[in-house]
């Protein structure tokens, strides 16, 4: 029913920056929940940053100050731009996109296929 599109990964430089997008292809609700989640080598996946609707933002600690999540309400888009990279940051990125709540639960809950962020030394 959606389907993530995302882009932006690649290989950078610790310093550098990236920008992340993350488009949901299909419905538009009103309220849903975007963010990204990442995958380190050996480690679980982990938030990073996430993004109602309505604005509101959450980031893991390692992230904020470096970090700044947005969203398209029109576009189901979020980005992730990404300052002051380091090569902890190294991981496959996940999309994630949750609509349909229903006062307890998100009852629709999508994941993209991932993109690699690779900073190097």
């Amino acid at each position: 029913q959606v389907q993530l599109v995302e882009s932006g990964g690649g290989l950078v430089q610790a310093g550098g920056s990236l920008r992340l997008s993350c488009a949901a292809a299909g419905s538009i609700f009103s309220f849903y929940r975007m963010g990204w989640y990442r995958q380190a080598p050996g480690k679980q996946r982990e938030l990073v940053a996430t993004i109602t609707s309505g604005g509101s933002t959450n980031y893991a600690d390692s992230e904020k100050g470096r970090f700044t999540i947005s969203r398209d309400n029109a576009r189901n888009t979020a980005y992730l731009q990404m300052n002051n990279l380091k090569p902890e940051d190294t991981g496959v990125y996940y999309c994630n996109y949750k609509r349909n709540w229903d006062g307890s639960i998100w009852r629709e809950d999508y994941w993209g296929q991932g993109t690699q962020v690779t900073v190097s030394s």
